[in-house]
């Protein structure tokens, strides 16, 4: 029952019915009487549609109550009505009553049509004011629109002048520092002439002062004393250290210079870890060959002095080379030794590697200190031999280059170049043998060497190789590479005696 309600409601049935004779009532006197009978009887079908529903709910409404339910309300209230044009005398609705009832209903369609027509008057007065407003927007729109391009026009205007006064100051910039730019170089040019003008006149000095030392000399050369001559050799060390020339902070002969900053750090930690690496690599190797662990020391040890002797000889074949060359083409404000340190510095991979590990295998092989057994060469340690070749070279590119100290057996032990081992007598004062080379630039210790000192260390070569090749050759008592006699006690041991000259180093050494 309450869900047929409900439909009846959603459909909207008498609302239709209204809209239908509203309309009705609005086109009636614009209708036929066709068409004014079509739209009654249309109207009366959809109100016997709706009476149809009614009644069916009036009918399950009274099933609800039982075989009685809702009987007096039936009587009293639906019989009246089943009379003819819907009304009975004996009823308790009257005509008069239907008729009020009519004339309400009229009253309030009027009501509510009258009140439409305020609602569509005061809508219209809405919409006509709606358009005033819109033209005046749009009028506010046009002002704005007006003032906007000729807000337009006037920043056109300042940033075109912006712009032509930015492009001028611009343009007097690029022309002061173009002005600035040639000034300087003028002032460069001016002080190098300046330069050279005074460099002239020192050589100018210089080639007269030896000249006239020349035309003395020729003419009566036992004329000039020792004294004399001395002081004819003290103006000319003078001379020579007056005129030594003095980089600048920019040339890359400086000390400061970048690029000999950089490597020489750089080179500095590599040899740190050739020392801690490399070497007890080469340890491990030589370890499996022999087992005497101060000759695999004394092995490590020539093969880095072997090494710098090599790049060191490689290098200065390498900088004449390129002085020569650089010599015939050579012009500019920069010296021919800074024109040759920077091609070095910018071509340092220019250089015979696999050459230089034969020439310091073939050293090693001359060298009477070191053995290993016969049937083992040196090439065992070609790895530690190529990267002591290539660090060796690299420091020896350097405009300060960096070098090993000089070491030789049974020197005094000198602490501020080397530290001792381990295994080290501590109150020994001769160094035994060196692990380890010191690293120097000119006379600075840059990083300390290690030695092994031991009391009674000599000069004599502490074990001949059992090698056959290496015994049998002529060069292993008086090879040149040897470093056994240090430069003091080699001047010392030399006598003007033939008798003396003939004894045998180990002899020698037991005479000192």
């Amino acid at each position: 029952m309450a869900e047929q309600l409900r439909r009846l409601v959603d459909l909207g049935t008498f609302s239709v019915l209204q809209d239908k004779l509203d309309r009705w009532l609005s086109d009636y006197y614009i209708n036929t009487c066709d068409q004014n009978t079509a739209r009654c009887c249309e109207i009366i079908e959809l109100n016997a549609k709706v009476q149809g529903q009614l009644f069916k709910l009036l009918s399950l409404c009274a099933q609800e109550g039982g075989l009685y339910g809702g009987a007096n309300i039936i009587k009293s209230r639906l019989l009246p009505w089943l009379g003819q044009n819907f009304f009975t005398s004996g009823g308790a609705v009257t005509a008069d009553t239907s008729l009020s009832v009519l004339a309400e209903a009229t009253a309030k369609d009027r009501e509510l049509s009258e009140l439409q027509e305020l609602y569509e008057k005061s809508l219209d007065e809405l919409e006509i004011e709606l358009q005033n407003v819109k033209a005046e927007n749009q009028d506010l729109k046009d002002e704005l629109q007006e003032t906007k391009l000729e807000l337009d026009r006037s920043l056109r205007t300042s940033s075109s002048e912006k712009m032509f006064t930015e492009l001028e100051v611009n343009d007097l910039k690029r022309k002061l520092a173009a002005a600035e730019e040639e000034v300087r170089l003028l002032r460069s040019k001016s002080g190098l002439l300046a330069d050279y003008q005074t460099e002239i006149r020192r050589l100018r000095d210089d080639i007269a002062l030896l000249s006239a030392r020349r035309d003395v000399l020729t003419k009566s050369p036992d004329i000039l004393s020792s004294y004399e001559r001395t002081n004819w050799d003290d103006k000319l060390s003078d001379l020579s250290l007056h005129y030594r020339y003095i980089p600048g902070p920019t040339s890359p002969l400086s000390i400061d210079d970048t690029i000999q900053r950089i490597r020489q750090q750089n080179l500095i930690a590599r040899f740190n870890d050739m020392f801690a690496q490399d070497r007890l690599t080469t340890m491990d190797t030589l370890r499996r060959y022999s087992d005497d662990n101060e000759n695999n020391q004394r092995i490590c040890f020539a093969i880095i002095q072997e090494a710098f002797n090599v790049a060191k000889q490689e290098f200065r074949q390498f900088k004449m080379k390129t002085r020569a060359n650089l010599a015939k083409t050579h012009y500019g404000p920069e010296t021919l030794e800074e024109a040759v340190q920077d091609y070095i510095n910018r071509n340092t991979d220019l250089y015979d590697l696999p050459g230089m590990v034969s020439d310091v295998i073939r050293a090693l092989n001359r060298n009477p200190k070191i053995f290993l057994p016969p049937d083992v060469s040196y090439a065992i340690c070609q790895p530690f031999i190529r990267e002591a070749v290539k660090l060796a070279w690299q420091m020896s590119c350097l405009a300060h280059p960096l070098d090993i100290a000089v070491a030789t057996d049974a020197e005094l032990f000198d602490d501020t170049k080397y530290r001792r081992s381990y295994d080290s007598e501590y109150t020994a004062p001769l160094v035994n043998h060196h692990v380890w080379p010191c690293l120097m630039q000119g006379s600075k210790v840059l990083v300390k060497g290690e030695a092994v000192t031991r009391r009674g260390a000599s000069l004599g070569t502490p074990r001949r190789s059992r090698s056959p090749a290496r015994a049998a050759s002529p060069f292993r008592a008086f090879s040149p590479r040897s470093r056994s006699l240090s430069p003091s006690r080699r001047l010392r041991s030399r006598s003007p005696s033939p008798s003396r000259r003939a004894f045998s180093p180990t002899r020698r050494s037991r005479l000192l």
